[in-house]
């Protein structure tokens, strides 16, 4: 095999995983008309077609299925190969890829991220931001962070953060023309902000305590998202009442911008956890990551 064959096959498989060409000259550190232009080259010098082209979007021929399949296991010996060469000096490298919600990131990996990109300069930390629980093996993803609950049992998990409380709250010019309710109950009557589950296309139930028995509560409005974000901005408009992580508008109720209701019905989950696939040796980039990131709570 010729140099330039390992070269393009691994651009190939980029290409294939990002399903487009700007993202993968992007990430390949090259323009799209260089990579368009070895892709049609390794395909002249196959003598198949690999990839299915058209204006918005890229997917692989069946011969490219089978290529890919051939590709993927041999791309990742070389990556572990190259990582533990890394190792070897003293010096863990590579990309580090994670699956997380936007809360984990701001909450828990943006406060130690700094401090670890600065400490080990060959490891590039690549996040993809997603509310639902992805299959980190089927999208060749490292590592994922969840709340410990719902992380798979067959999976390596770490903690990395400490127990998250939920908070209901509302402006207080939202409360000066509507009574504060009583009991998670009392929400029908008023107009809450809900949250829209991606996935599913569902609406989020509002989570709740009595007595150490959890039940759920079906609320209404006339706002829905998608984005914490946006739920935060519309609670302090006035717009309604929402249900929110704690830490997240911890400054807004300590500064008289949001009041907060129903605090004793409000449960505690477990933190956020890294897990990983079982392998019988970690790859040292994500090994640094994840020694960077586990809680370790205050005493």
């Amino acid at each position: 095999m010729k140099r330039n064959d390992l070269y393009d096959l691994a651009a190939f498989a980029v290409v294939a995983e990002h399903g487009s060409f700007t993202r993968a000259a992007a990430e390949l550190g090259m323009s799209q008309s260089a990579l368009s232009h070895a892709m049609k080259a390794l395909e002249e010098r196959l003598g198949v077609r690999l990839l299915s082209r058209t204006t918005r979007s890229v997917s692989t021929t069946e011969a490219g299925d089978t290529l890919l399949h051939s590709l993927r296991p041999a791309l990742d010996e070389i990556t572990t190969g190259v990582n533990a060469v890394g190792a070897l000096r003293g010096q863990p490298s590579g990309t580090v890829r994670l699956t997380a919600t936007k809360h984990a990131v701001s909450s828990v990996v943006m406060p130690v991220l700094p401090r670890f990109l600065a400490s080990h300069p060959d490891i590039r930390v690549d996040v993809i931001i997603d509310d639902n629980l992805t299959d980190i093996v089927a999208e060749r993803i490292d590592a994922g962070i969840r709340f410990g609950d719902i992380v798979q049992k067959d999976m390596i998990a770490v903690r990395i953060g400490p127990d998250i409380r939920m908070a209901v709250v509302g402006a207080p010019s939202y409360f000066a023309d509507h009574p504060q309710p009583r009991t998670p109950r009392d929400l029908a009557a008023h107009r809450c902000i809900n949250y829209r589950l991606i996935r599913s296309g569902g609406l989020y139930a509002w989570d709740f305590e009595e007595k150490g028995r959890p039940f759920e509560v079906r609320v209404d409005g006339p706002l829905v998202f998608n984005n914490a974000d946006l739920i935060r901005e519309a609670v302090l408009a006035g717009q309604g009442v929402a249900y929110v992580y704690e830490d997240e508008v911890v400054a807004d109720i300590k500064a008289g911008r949001l009041k907060r209701i129903l605090e004793k019905w409000c449960p505690t989950f477990p933190g956020y956890y890294l897990y990983h696939p079982s392998r019988r040796q970690t790859p040292p980039a994500l090994a640094a990551l994840i020694g960077a990131l586990c809680y370790k709570p205050k005493t």
